[in-house]
């Protein structure tokens, strides 16, 4: 007769591979590893939701200073723009800001001259 594989077997295998750097139990036992790399999953898929929040707010403070800078504040900066129908985002806004800070003066100065 030939030999079945387990399908339990190959399960646990799966678990196991995944709970490889864990310590103890965690990465032996494999109910506590199911147990670890069901948290791990949880924590890294609020995490990845969590670091979208971070950037955006790293984004905002790095505008806020820039904006200070040259005499407005970030809150008529963003008003601003979005009068003058200028659609960039924070993220491209304050990458101008911190590495063409002429290009960004421009910007600043295009709505502040009216």
């Amino acid at each position: 007769m030939t030999r079945v594989k387990s399908k339990a077997a190959i399960k646990h295998r799966k678990v196991l591979k995944l709970a490889k750097g864990y310590h103890s139990a965690r990465r032996r036992r494999f109910k506590q590893a199911k147990e670890a790399v069901m948290h791990a999953g949880q924590y890294a898929y609020i995490g990845r939701k969590l670091r979208k929040r971070d950037l955006r707010s790293i984004w905002i403070v790095r505008l806020s200073a820039a904006a200070k800078q040259l005499g407005t504040s970030y809150s008529k900066l963003i008003a601003n723009l979005k009068k003058e129908k200028i659609e960039l985002d924070r993220k491209i806004l304050s990458d101008i800001a911190s590495k063409n800070p002429s290009v960004f003066e421009k910007i600043v100065a295009s709505f502040k001259s009216k």
